[in-house]
C-alpha cells in the first residue's frame, strides 16, 4: 500500500447518518470529499446482511479507486476480495490474517501501545491505528490515548500510523508534528449534514499533518 492512502480514513458508521441517507451515498460523498481510505465498520450487522452491504460499498469504492478496507472478519475481507482488513488486539494477529489473505492485500493493525505497535510491525501489519485520542463518540468503552504515548508509537515504528478516537476540524491540528501520516474519522465525516465539505475541510488539516504542502 502507498502510505498516501492513509492521509484521510474514513471509517462508517451507519448510525452517524442523517437526512435519510444511504451509506453508498455517504461514501460517494466522503470520497467526493477526499478520503483517501474506506473501513467499513458496522459492529451490528451479520451474515448475509453485512455481506451484501460490504457489497455494496466496494463498488462505491472500486468505481473511485479508493482502497476498502473491512474492520475485524477476515474471512468476510477474503470472500469478496476486499483490498483489506483491519484488526484490533482481541482480534486475529497481523500474521494470520496475512497468510489468509495473501502478501498484496492490506493489514491494519490497532496499537494502543509501542509494544503493540512493536508486535504489530513485526508481525507484517501494513499501517497502525492508535487512539483514542480525543475520545470517542462511537466506541464507549475506548480508553484515552495522550498525545505523547502517540508520538512515542510514530516514533518506534516504521510503518505508517493513523490517529483516530473523536478526531474532528477543530482538534485534528493538534496531531502536526505528531509523525501521524494520517487521521481515521468517523461522526466528523458521516455524522455530519453535508459530508462533502466536511470532508474537504478535514483532508486540508490531514495534509498539514501528513507534511503535505
Amino acid at each position: 500500500m502507498k502510505r498516501e492512502e492513509l492521509l484521510l480514513y474514513g471509517i462508517t458508521d451507519r448510525a452517524c447518518l442523517k437526512n435519510g441517507k444511504t451509506l453508498a451515498e455517504a461514501v460517494s460523498e466522503a470520497i467526493e470529499g477526499g478520503i483517501t481510505m474506506l473501513q467499513l465498520r458496522e459492529k451490528e450487522l451479520k451474515g448475509e446482511d453485512l455481506l451484501n452491504l460490504s457489497k455494496e460499498i466496494q463498488l462505491v469504492c472500486r468505481k473511485h479507486n479508493i482502497p476498502f478496507i473491512i474492520n475485524d472478519d477476515v474471512e468476510l475481507a477474503g470472500l469478496i476480495d476486499a483490498d483489506g482488513v483491519h484488526v484490533g488486539q482481541d482480534d486475529m494477529p497481523a500474521y494470520e490474517a496475512r497468510k489468509m489473505l495473501g502478501e498484496r492485500k492490506i493489514v491494519g493493525v490497532t496499537a494502543k501501545t509501542v509494544k503493540q505497535a512493536l508486535l504489530a510491525e513485526k508481525e507484517g501489519a501494513d499501517y497502525l491505528g492508535s487512539g483514542a485520542l480525543f475520545g470517542s463518540s462511537t466506541k464507549k468503552d475506548a480508553i484515552y490515548m495522550t498525545m505523547e504515548t502517540f508520538s512515542s508509537i510514530t516514533q518506534s515504528v516504521k510503518v505508517p500510523v493513523v490517529g483516530i478516537g473523536g478526531i474532528n476540524f477543530s482538534n485534528a491540528h493538534n496531531l502536526i508534528h505528531s509523525g501521524a501520516s494520517g487521521i481515521a474519522v468517523v461522526s466528523s465525516i458521516f455524522g455530519v449534514d453535508d459530508i462533502k465539505n466536511a470532508t474537504a475541510e478535514l483532508r486540508k488539516v490531514a495534509e498539514l499533518i501528513a507534511g503535505i504542502d
